[in-house]
């Protein structure tokens, strides 16, 4: 029997749209607010302690409108008690300060990216003047930084900014890899990226997201190394080749079984706010 590196419950966040995914690639994915919500209860009952959120137009389209986040979150907080909630940030829902216009609602936790990377057909411009503003609005509303780290030198500036006491608290570092012209999955990389978060940042907790057909190598590999794991259609919307992804669930349950194979469970709500050390559910 392979000996287990640890049998702490495994954080499960769900991105259960992003705002690239659409109906012509699996109509599974939802794209309003109540098809949103559904997806999001259905993730949360099958394990799932975080919800990575992004909002639609009705067009599908990205949008960064606080009206349609506040709708998400009411929803969210009224049909999944205790659900950490996640705003997205990410440069494709809009651009520049517009990005965080939705930070006021007060959400659980925020995606920041504290550098730029290269993306399938365009430069995800994040400048240090657009960061410090982000990472200021999240520090002055009590929300705690997720990082999405796309490059290496991410890592360093995000233990820069905990230093400087620019963060709530530890932030929870998310390695993404497998997004075209960035990072790919990598094997080396990937353990040289834990390496140097848990030394420039031992307090902090990680997790990764692969991205497509790598969703599920990359769920393996955080679960046997005891970190925490993210799933969901805004990543990847099949199962295998060959097969669409049924539902955000059902990644979610795949990602379950996963955990069991190694020994962990998935964590309860209430174990993930404790281990990421954020506030109470206002909905507790």
């Amino acid at each position: 029997m392979p000996q287990h590196k640890t049998h702490e419950p495994c954080i499960i966040c769900v991105a259960i749209t992003g705002s690239v995914s659409s109906k012509a690639h699996n109509p599974a994915v939802p794209i309003s607010i109540s098809e949103q919500l559904e997806s999001t209860h259905e993730s949360f009952e099958a394990g799932a302690s975080i919800a990575h959120c992004h909002v639609r137009n009705d067009d599908g389209t990205p949008s960064s409108d606080p009206d349609k986040f506040a709708r998400l979150q009411e929803g969210l907080l009224k049909h999944c008690p205790g659900l950490i909630v996640q705003f997205s940030t990410g440069g494709r829902s809009g651009s520049g300060r517009e990005r965080g216009g939705m930070l006021s609602l007060r959400p659980d936790m925020a995606s920041l990216t504290v550098g730029s990377t290269n993306f399938p057909t365009r430069v995800y411009e994040n400048s240090p003047e657009l960061v410090e503003w982000l990472s200021g609005e999240m520090l002055e509303h009590d929300i705690r930084a997720e990082i999405e780290v796309f490059d290496l030198s991410h890592i360093f500036k995000a233990a820069e900014m905990l230093a400087a006491g620019q963060f709530n608290g530890p932030p929870h570092v998310q390695f993404v890899m497998g997004v075209k012209n960035s990072m790919p999955l990598d094997r080396a990389v990937f353990d040289f990226y834990r390496q140097t978060t848990q030394r420039l940042m031992p307090q902090a907790t990680w997790c990764a997201a692969g991205i497509g057909r790598h969703q599920v190598t990359m769920n393996e590999w955080c679960v046997a190394e005891g970190g925490h794991a993210r799933t969901g259609l805004e990543d990847n919307v099949r199962m295998d080749r060959d097969t669409l992804a049924p539902s955000n669930a059902a990644l979610v349950s795949r990602l379950v079984d996963i955990c069991h194979e190694h020994g962990r469970e998935a964590a309860t709500p209430a174990e993930a706010r404790a281990i990421l050390g954020l506030r109470k559910s206002s909905a507790a």
